[in-house]
């Protein structure tokens, strides 16, 4: 089984994952690569990043609280990324909710060979001209996840991974669903953020950027859930920190025991 053993190969590499995001869940996605067995950096300034995106093993660009200097930097960093062969994931944060945002995710997609595009629905399907709404920077898509994740990676030609109730895998003409996960997620600011990052890790020590994604979204998944059975008599700030243990504590075992993927297409 080979989706487990990805985050053996992450602790034992201990990737480096060069993070441009947004400045709501900066101390957040820090904590929570550190604590899944990665190394975070957090470097905006157009003069040092692309040097940061050479040596690291993964650059993941997150528009979240965006402007002008930090889409520089994104193009600055995404470029010299591609040439040093690293891996770099997109975040699109609100895409479709603003002109200037969905344009923002465009000039990037046009400028930086983009490796995994991750958001919600309504995001991924306004990133790929996919009719979809959105409220401020949350989905409210009522399309089929599936279909959508499909129709983006065949229009985008980029891997695409949506997150929702379930999340949703499309590479090339693959697909796979996860099932792992809790609703309590979406009472934390910032988990959609970090997931997107951790994915980042994976894929930084693992080149299949199908099996990475989804060994990547079951642990977060497996986590999530053993978090929310330790904390659901007290809300979503022992959530929160409790999230941050599971992702420590996580091994192979627990995501053999848990994991709920369903692979529709490879």
């Amino acid at each position: 089984m080979l989706i487990p053993k990805v985050l053996t190969k992450l602790r034992a590499q201990v990737p480096l994952v060069h993070n441009i995001t947004n400045v709501v869940v900066t101390n957040f996605t820090a904590n929570g690569l550190l604590a899944i067995g990665a190394s975070p950096v957090m470097a905006y300034a157009k003069e040092e990043v692309a040097d940061m995106a050479t040596v690291a093993n993964a650059l993941v660009l997150n528009i979240g609280t965006l402007t002008a200097e930090n889409v520089e930097s994104m193009i600055i960093a995404g470029k010299a990324a591609n040439l040093a062969n690293t891996p770099v994931i997109l975040d699109p944060v609100g895409a479709g909710a603003t002109r200037y945002r969905t344009e923002s995710v465009h000039r990037i997609m046009k400028e930086v060979e983009i490796t995994l595009l991750r958001g919600n629905a309504a995001e991924v399907a306004n990133v790929a001209g996919i009719k979809a709404k959105m409220r401020g920077v949350d989905s409210v898509s009522e399309h089929n996840n599936s279909e959508i994740a499909l129709e983006a990676a065949k229009l985008l030609q980029v891997p695409v991974v949506i997150t929702g109730e379930k999340d949703i895998v499309a590479v090339n003409e693959k697909l796979s669903i996860v099932h792992n996960g809790h609703q309590m997620l979406t009472k934390v600011t910032g988990t959609g953020c970090l997931l997107s990052s951790i994915l980042g890790a994976f894929i930084a020590v693992e080149e299949d950027v199908f099996l990475a994604s989804t060994a990547g979204l079951v642990t977060y998944g497996v986590a999530a859930e053993r978090a929310f059975e330790k904390t659901k008599e007290e809300g979503p700030g022992s959530f929160q920190i409790e999230l941050l243990n599971q992702l420590m504590k996580i091994k192979e075992e627990d995501i053999k025991k848990w994991m709920k993927v369903e692979s529709i297409r490879g």
